[in-house]
């Protein structure tokens, strides 16, 4: 993930692979919040570049991009995924969670979504842009928001590798 201004303005413009998504500004949080939903109704949430969090249809999270580390779900744990750039090559190292990691994880995970999930349906959030420009996408969010904070078998099954 880039770390620029001009970046996070193209995240609405580009991230195709959401047909609708929304840019938000939203009480408590520095920067804007970007929340869209694929074809299958899977939600992702970019709070700025870092935290990112993707979800299947079901709710459960599939993948996570989360203070420069990439996280796939492994259905029982999270792989956390570390790319080390070396003038030979580049290696990605991998770390699956402990119980202790994995709990932490989600209690974070769970406690900014909760936050967002209040600020939006206390009407503290703005939507700046969206795609398609005339569907409110609130409501949609707010509910799925409620679905990924209290589901209880919270990880997608494991990602293969391509």
């Amino acid at each position: 993930m880039v770390k620029n201004e001009s970046d996070r303005e193209d995240l609405i413009r580009e991230a195709v692979a959401l047909p609708e998504r929304t840019e938000l500004r939203v009480a408590g949080f520095e920067e804007p919040v970007t929340i869209g939903f694929r074809a299958n109704s899977a939600m992702s949430v970019f709070i700025g570049q870092d935290p990112v969090y993707q979800f299947d249809p079901a709710s459960r999270l599939r993948r996570a991009y989360v203070d420069g580390f990439l996280y796939r779900s492994q259905h029982q744990t999270l792989a956390q995924l570390q790319r080390v750039r070396t003038e030979s090559g580049t290696q990605l190292l991998r770390h699956d969670l402990t119980a202790d990691e994995l709990a932490a994880f989600r209690k974070l995970m769970v406690s900014r979504l909760t936050m967002l999930q209040c600020q939006m349906t206390s009407r503290l959030a703005v939507a700046l842009r969206t795609v398609p420009e005339q569907v409110d996408l609130l409501p949609k969010i707010i509910t799925t928001l409620n679905n990924v904070i209290h589901v209880t078998d919270w990880l997608a099954p494991q990602i293969g590798r391509r």
